[in-house]
């Protein structure tokens, strides 16, 4: 039982025992800084009950807590908040519970639980991965992580959108422009070689336009009547058709995409369980749109279309198949969603990691599914976020102004390669060891920035700005981690000493230190709950944070006796290994040496 448990158990029995009255929950908050105290009990929610003035109640009640609970050693009330002092026992009694704990505030998975899939990334493969599929895939992998810590069996998957006008776009560039050109004779990436003929076609497009409006068209007429456009038409409906040599193109162009993602996906650091292709999904649903019709979930128009009324429950109404029978998006992703259901039984919930220009889709998306009757849609949930703005402004694929992910990667190694040389801080260390340490930084930098801010908030990005020793950065994280390194390799203690009360008292800083240890399994939790990266990463700030004062403030391998440096190097070890899963669950490796 956690302290707060105990404590919210003893007040309610000195209110009960005090007052005759019996109340349903009690309200914490952290101690103020200026008031002597632990945890603070706030007695104003309780006057709805208890009539009388709140300085007496509290006054009471910390008699009462004084009196009966061990781990309370003294009170003060100021006006409604009852501030409660807890002894050096209970701080070091939990200390010595989880000092050997590896993967503390990590919960195992339940075996009777229903898992959870996560989706994220899902690219279109006629261009590389840019600045918005990394947050993309930092959040939805982060969340995978946090949602395991909090003791979910999870599967990570993606579905790859591999068919439609914009990838046949590249295909019929490729082909009019490509001279054969492969990635092993240009030495290119395969999704950089087809991203630059989906801007290729953009060009040529643009030009063709011009000619056209030059000739009288209008400029919407000319839109529609390039020759390029009408040609890539023409190779969809070849594709959808089953034309061999279309086929065979797209197979191969996907295949070189393909392994340029798997790269791209590999330097991330992110992964997958499972992958769905929307080549393979774009007909599923159409059964379920039968279905539907017959339970009257669905409605079928003059013309032959199926659409579902969702006015009265505040949306429009939605198409889910058009009059000539064909799939929509939204039909598709009906039947994906049960179609993973079937793959996996075991699934009771899944979070789709897309951004907020989809809001309406996914509220319309669930509400369907739970029309249809599927127990688990009430499961679902849009992880939704902000997009990723530049300095330089938005970015368009189009037009190849995106900031490409592998070039952006590289960047963030070679900057924080310039600012670690100007810090002197690498004295020893190998070419190989200086290029390995740089791609950490730089990735813990990005990868931080990122999750640090709340999913649903736009983000300005600023490489330089991120990579930075100091500030709430990962760099300064894993610097604090370094340091503690470095103070358990100069060490020279046994690690398996355990100090009781009886053996010291705390110090202001120690004790501070463990109660924000205390915290980190609730962290875990509430971040799950939230789907939010964002309470773990500012978490570690915090922490990292109250170590350097404790740093700053007591002396470790120069204590005064050998129980204080013991404890103290044992308390800076669980620092580390708290920042270290805590930048887990973030996708941030931490290094050894810095």
């Amino acid at each position: 039982m956690s302290l707060q448990e105990t404590l919210s158990t003893q007040v309610k029995q000195a209110v009960s025992t005090a007052f005759k009255i019996q109340l349903d929950s009690v309200e914490f908050q952290a101690t103020r800084k200026e008031f002597a105290g632990d945890i603070t009990v706030v007695i104003f929610p309780m006057l709805r009950f208890i009539k009388g003035n709140p300085v007496q109640i509290g006054e009471t009640i910390g008699n009462y807590l004084v009196e009966n609970v061990e781990e309370v050693k003294a009170y003060n009330v100021v006006k409604g908040f009852l501030n409660v002092e807890i002894s050096d026992a209970y701080y070091l009694n939990f200390f010595n519970n989880i000092k050997d704990e590896d993967s503390f505030g990590f919960v195992p998975p339940k075996a009777d639980e229903k898992a959870i899939m996560v989706e994220y990334s899902s690219p279109n493969t006629n261009k590389p991965l840019h600045l918005g599929h990394v947050r993309n895939n930092l959040l939805g992998y982060s969340v995978a992580e946090i949602l395991k810590a909090s003791g979910k069996k999870v599967y990570k998957t993606q579905i790859i959108n591999d068919r439609g006008i914009h990838i046949c776009k590249s295909m019929l560039a490729w082909k009019r422009f490509g001279n054969n050109e492969t990635p092993e004779s240009t030495g290119l990436k395969g999704d950089k070689l087809v991203g630059n003929y989906y801007v290729k076609f953009d060009q040529e497009y643009k030009k063709e336009i011009e000619t056209l409006i030059a000739s009288g068209k209008t400029e919407d007429e000319a839109k529609k009547d390039a020759p390029l456009l009408l040609e890539a038409q023409t190779m969809l409906q070849k594709w959808e058709a089953g034309d061999e040599e279309v086929v065979s193109l797209w197979k191969t162009m996907n295949s070189w995409v393909y392994e340029g993602f798997n790269e791209t996906y590999i330097n991330l650091g992110v992964d997958f369980d499972t992958l769905y292709y929307e080549s393979n999904t774009y007909l599923l649903g159409k059964e379920f749109v039968a279905e539907g019709l017959k339970s009257g979930v669905f409605v079928k128009e003059a013309d032959g279309s199926v659409w579902c009324d969702l006015t009265e429950d505040g949306l429009d109404k939605k198409i889910v198949q058009r009059s000539d029978g064909t799939a929509v998006y939204m039909t598709q992703d009906i039947g994906t969603a049960i179609q993973r259901i079937k793959d996996f039984p075991d699934v009771g919930g899944m979070v789709y990691t897309v951004g907020n220009e989809q809001d309406y889709h996914f509220q319309v998306l669930f509400l369907i599914l739970k029309k249809l009757g599927f127990v688990w849609a009430k499961n679902l949930f849009h992880l939704s976020y902000g997009m990723v703005d530049l300095p330089s402004g938005k970015m368009k694929s189009r037009e190849g102004t995106v900031v490409d992910a592998d070039d952006l990667i590289d960047e963030m190694a070679s900057t924080a390669g310039e600012i670690s040389e100007e810090l002197g801080k690498l004295d020893g260390y190998s070419e190989e060891e200086k290029q390995s340490l740089y791609k950490t930084i730089g990735l813990g930098a990005l990868k931080y920035y990122i999750l640090k801010v709340d999913p649903k908030k736009r983000i300005l990005f600023d490489p330089k700005e991120s990579i930075d020793f100091q500030g709430n950065t990962g760099p300064f994280i894993q610097y604090t981690y370094a340091r503690i390194q470095a103070i358990l390799r100069k060490a020279n203690f046994k690690h398996n000493v355990t100090l009781s009360a009886v053996e010291r008292s705390l110090h202001e800083k120690e004790k501070e230190l463990i109660k924000q240890l205390e915290l980190f399994p609730e962290v875990i939790q509430n971040a799950a709950l939230q789907h939010s990266p964002a309470l773990v990463a500012n978490y570690t700030y915090d922490l990292v944070k109250e170590f350097n004062s404790f740093y700053q403030n007591v002396s470790i391998l120069g204590a005064e006796t050998e129980n204080e440096k013991i404890f103290r190097v044992q308390l800076s070890g669980k620092v580390a290994q708290t920042i270290k899963n805590a930048f887990h669950v973030l996708g941030i490796q931490v290094p050894e040496r810095m």
